[in-house]
């Protein structure tokens, strides 16, 4: 069902990104509660548990990632609803069963929360595509992570704060999510198709098969290798940042009040959504995605000031934790949010958004998985305030320097004629 009569831009926008704003804020909080716990002095495997929980997790996320290149790019409009019912129920089944089951069995709940809930983005993404308006649609849901992933670790202490055990605050606080998110889902499922103009102003998307999902990336593999590497890197910076980020800032003197991390990520999430919002103004694709790289660099040189600057910084905490988080969002979000869509425009390519973005996210939370293991299995142990930042400082200068190669490719005639 939806409606007929097609709504002004304005409240178009508010319809449909404001709704995919909040269902993906509440997806986060299905998943990512359980980080607000840092479950001390459990072990399994001889691990710490809650880096055996985030593995676990992350492990089922990838998995999905993996099966919703598939999935996402077949799903018809009438399966979306039910899709996406279904995924957050199964979500919350597994949060219920982690409270249920014993320690230390109960971890592997967490694989099937990280299985039912990684097409999600697809999922509602797929609402927002191929518009008019896709620029801002889709800065209303990148930004979502940035105020969500706060608001989870906030909730999660709120909660743990009432002497919940911490079992079972992840399936409490689903339990509030999950109703909302049937509700939210109802009203994103209610949009109106694109309409005609929508059509005219975007490239025609087609699904792509294995042959020319490779041939395509070999085409531009001069590009894409750089800038799936930024993403691959900045994807491992934020989940260390968010999954750990309450046994980082225990190394410090800042006061972890319930809903700090809110209020940091809300002012972080009002400045992005403000800047790549504005770009739907840039109808030029080249001019857009110029813009997009030099952000890219722009957050990634704000996280290497803040770790040359540690020392003066962290005196001051909140001000510590304010400037990363801008840094890290600002690279991941122009990446995530919009960058191949003007990419697909401005190559003329056919083909789709969910290729390049599914296969981004494949390789980073690969590679984050990966982190998380060889640091367990080696019982590396460290203050995590200074190896963050150590971490932060080696992987913003490598994609400066990514992004740099990237920037001079598209602004060299030669070399835009040979991958293009």
């Amino acid at each position: 069902m939806n409606f007929k009569k097609q709504p002004s831009d304005f409240l178009f926008v508010l319809w449909a990104g404001g709704s995919a704003l909040v269902a993906y804020f509440l997806v986060y909080t299905l998943r990512k509660a359980f980080t607000a716990s840092t479950f001390d002095g459990l072990e399994l495997f001889g691990l710490d548990y809650k880096i055996v929980l985030t593995v676990t997790q992350v492990i089922g996320y990838l998995l999905s990632k993996f099966c919703g290149i598939k999935i996402v790019s077949e799903l018809k409009r009438h399966h979306r609803l039910p899709a996406i019912i279904l995924s957050v129920s199964c979500a919350e089944l597994s949060l219920i069963l982690f409270g249920l089951m014993p320690y230390p069995i109960n971890f592997i709940c967490l694989f099937f929360n990280g299985l039912s809930l990684g097409s999600m983005w697809g999922f509602l993404f797929a609402y927002l595509e191929g518009r008019k308006l896709t620029d801002i649609l889709a800065s209303f849901l990148g930004v979502s992570i940035i105020i969500s992933s706060g608001a989870a670790k906030s909730f999660g202490l709120f909660v743990l704060s009432l002497n919940v055990d911490p079992f079972w605050m992840p399936a409490i606080i689903g339990a509030i999510a999950l109703p909302l998110l049937f509700v939210i889902a109802y009203f994103l499922n209610m949009l109106p198709e694109p309409t005609l103009e929508d059509k005219a102003q975007r490239i025609e998307r087609s699904p792509l098969n294995g042959k020319q999902r490779v041939a395509l990336f070999k085409k531009y593999s001069a590009l894409l290798i750089p800038l799936l590497t930024v993403n691959v890197l900045f994807t491992v910076l934020r989940d260390i940042k968010e999954d750990f980020l309450v046994d980082i800032l225990q190394h410090t003197t800042l006061n972890l009040t319930p809903f700090l991390f809110v209020k940091i990520n809300t002012v972080v999430t009002i400045i992005l959504l403000a800047t790549l919002g504005s770009l739907i103004l840039v109808k030029d694709n080249k001019k857009a995605l110029n813009i997009l790289l030099s952000l890219m660099a722009l957050g990634s040189l704000l996280v290497f000031s803040t770790s040359v600057f540690f020392d003066h910084l962290i005196v001051m905490p909140i001000v510590w934790l304010l400037m990363q988080t801008m840094g890290v969002y600002t690279a991941y979000l122009a990446f995530q949010t919009v960058f191949f869509d003007r990419f697909i425009a401005h190559f003329r390519i056919m083909g789709n958004v969910g290729f390049f973005i599914y296969l981004a996210d494949f390789l980073g939370y690969f590679l984050s998985c990966i982190f998380l293991l060889g640091k367990s299995v080696f019982n590396f142990h460290f203050n995590w305030l200074q190896y963050y930042n150590s971490l932060s400082m080696t992987i913003s200068l490598i994609c400066v320097l990514l992004i740099g190669s990237v920037f001079l490719m598209m602004h060299k005639k030669q070399n835009v004629s040979n991958i293009a």
